[in-house]
């Protein structure tokens, strides 16, 4: 049952941080690129949602190793290997963004 949870948050989380470079065509209707090249020389976190969900991802991976008292049913190691997962995702997603 975590496990589902988990992959469903890390699933989320991905699908989220895809996403979010639609929100910021929103922001320049045009579409002529203008806003996010004034971000890129403005020195901007091109997607802050992704850093973000990137270290809430990192913390709940702290708990999971470091301070969970119990195994969660079996789960906990699984949980971790979804994040570990998701974590890649989110590099790589935001490496395919550079080129």
């Amino acid at each position: 049952m975590l496990k589902d949870k988990v992959s469903l948050v890390a699933t989320a989380v991905l699908v989220f941080a895809l996403a979010a470079p639609v929100g910021s065509f929103a922001k320049n209707p045009a579409g002529n690129g203008q806003g996010e090249a004034a971000e890129k020389h403005e020195g901007k976190e091109q997607h802050p949602e992704i850093r973000e969900a990137m270290h809430h991802l990192e913390q709940a991976k702290d708990v999971l190793v470091h301070k969970a008292a119990h195994d969660f049913g079996g789960h906990r190691v699984e949980a971790i290997k979804s994040i570990d997962e998701a974590m890649e995702h989110l590099r790589q997603a935001l490496q395919y963004d550079k080129k």
